[in-house]
């Protein structure tokens, strides 16, 4: 299905994890599941709920997983990389609906015309990286929320600044149902969830896992699919089957940054 088509629908699986990385695997982390739950718990209550954290921990993948498998065919998403106008967000809400014929001009009509759409059936909408939307783009969302008619859940999703931003709106803070911080995986747990994650770790020697997340990974998801996709990469051009201390190496050679956060 093409981009366009897609607009505003869940993302293929193939794009759940950074840089499509082939054979990595959705792994039932704590988080994921804890996100699971709460989604569902929104979803029955018709509420608006906020997952937020650090980039590359893994919100939008537990958020799209989870929604896969809740409500498949009621999800849908709209998403900004700077700040849009409530004209942007009127329009950006339209073509995510998938509403027919072409956006009103007058915003009277368009809002008539989005709460008629949000009043048939109902919807979970996604809002990713939420932290770019103003405080009266929140107002608006509030406001088709609030309508007695309307029969929606919100998801609001975002890395740094997400949770300051949705605080700091008080009419729209105390109306979120549930707050999930999305933490960077414990040594523990990338212990016993990446060996899951790809096959490149399935039978990597256990210290070699420590040794890559305590030096480099430091439990961010998109960190470990990085590493990983290097590896590969230093396989194929080594025409080699060994994932040994050299080969980890010699993907941190790639790796701009080493330090923990």
């Amino acid at each position: 299905m093409s981009a366009v088509l897609r607009r505003g629908l869940l993302p293929p699986v193939r794009d759940d994890h950074y840089m499509r990385l082939p054979d990595a695997q959705v792994v039932a982390t704590r988080a994921l599941l804890a996100v699971r739950e709460n989604i569902r718990a929104a979803i029955t209550a018709r509420a608006m709920m906020c997952v937020y954290g650090n980039t590359g921990h893994g919100k939008s993948l537990a958020v799209n997983a989870s929604l896969r498998d809740l409500a498949p065919h009621q999800t849908y998403r709209i998403q900004f990389r700077a700040r849009p106008t409530t004209r942007d967000l009127r329009h950006e809400l339209f073509y995510a609906l998938r509403l027919s014929g072409r956006p009103p001009q007058r915003p009277i009509e368009f809002d008539r015309t989005l709460r008629g759409a949000l009043a048939e059936e109902f919807r979970v909408v996604v809002c990713d990286e939420a932290q770019w939307l103003s405080r009266h783009c929140f107002e608006y969302l509030r406001y088709l929320w609030d309508d007695v008619d309307t029969d929606l859940a919100i998801v609001f999703t975002g890395g740094n600044g997400c949770f300051e931003v949705l605080q700091s709106e008080p009419m729209l803070e105390s109306r979120i149902y549930v707050w999930q911080e999305i933490p960077r995986m414990s040594l523990a747990e990338v212990q016993s969830v990446i060996p899951a994650f790809h096959p490149l770790w399935a039978t990597a020697p256990a210290e070699l896992i420590v040794r890559a997340d305590t030096e480099a990974a430091h439990g961010n998801f998109r960190a470990w699919a990085k590493i990983t996709h290097l590896m590969l990469q230093g396989l194929r051009e080594a025409d080699s089957m060994a994932v040994d201390e050299q080969l980890l190496r010699w993907a941190y050679s790639k790796l701009k940054h080493r330090r923990a956060p």
